[in-house]
């Protein structure tokens, strides 16, 4: 009987031991889990601020100017030659600020939600609203 006895409790410590170890491993699942959607959310957040790097490098090149002047020919005449680019129109900040907003949105949905594409949309769709307003508030302030 006291074997039996000294089974069962052996049983039950194992056990409570097993599912320590269990408890132990979802917690590390779930850093590593919480660790991968941040690196994922910092990417994100890091491919926006390479693209807004390269929107602001095309938007000083088309507001260089190009002049070419006093070049002396054989014949001591001179000659000028002046060309500037036209100043193309940009993006609005609305228009920005929704399209950047819809993306972070999207991916932000996609990464937390369990159904990725709906998660996808609604974030996209909440994002593109969230910039737009924030554009149309810088837009508003550059008009002042």
């Amino acid at each position: 009987m006291k074997a039996l006895y000294f089974i069962i409790i052996a049983a039950v410590i194992v056990s409570c031991q097993n599912q320590g170890k269990m408890e132990i491993e979802k917690a590390k699942l779930a850093t590593v889990d919480s660790m991968k959607v941040e690196m994922e959310k910092q990417r994100i957040i890091d491919s926006m601020q390479v693209e807004m790097a390269k929107i602001e490098e095309a938007k000083i090149e088309t507001q260089k100017e190009i002049v070419v002047v006093n070049r002396q020919s054989p014949s001591s005449t001179t000659t000028t030659t002046s060309s500037t680019t036209t100043k193309k129109k940009g993006w609005s900040s609305t228009a920005k600020g929704a399209v950047i907003g819809a993306g972070v949105g999207a991916a932000t949905g996609a990464i937390i939600s369990k159904k990725k594409v709906q998660g996808a949309i609604i974030g996209g769709v909440a994002g593109a609203g969230i910039g737009a307003g924030t554009g149309a508030i810088i837009d508003g302030s550059k008009k002042e």
